[in-house]
């Protein structure tokens, strides 16, 4: 179970990209974090938040919770079009 209130979309915050509650830290950086090798503990000493944090957004992620295109993140790693040419 994703614990209540530890993800946040607000259009007023990272303009409505999924953040950790309190923070203005996305979940695709917490998620992006893990990916790239860091720990939960570098993570949670990085962004300053929690076990309970970095847990909710894996959760939340594996659910597809943020996978609507509200959510979506507005700026995807990969190559940019001027990269293209």
């Amino acid at each position: 179970m994703i614990p209540p209130n530890r993800i946040a979309i607000d259009p007023a915050t990272c303009h409505g990209r999924p953040v950790i509650r309190g923070t203005r830290v996305p979940v695709s950086i917490v998620l992006g974090s893990l990916a790239a090798g860091m720990t939960s503990d570098e993570i949670k000493r990085e962004y300053d938040l929690t076990e309970e944090d970095i847990h909710s957004a894996v959760l939340g992620q594996q659910r597809g919770l943020f996978d609507s295109p509200a959510t979506a993140d507005p700026f995807p790693l990969g190559p940019s079009p001027a990269d293209e040419s």
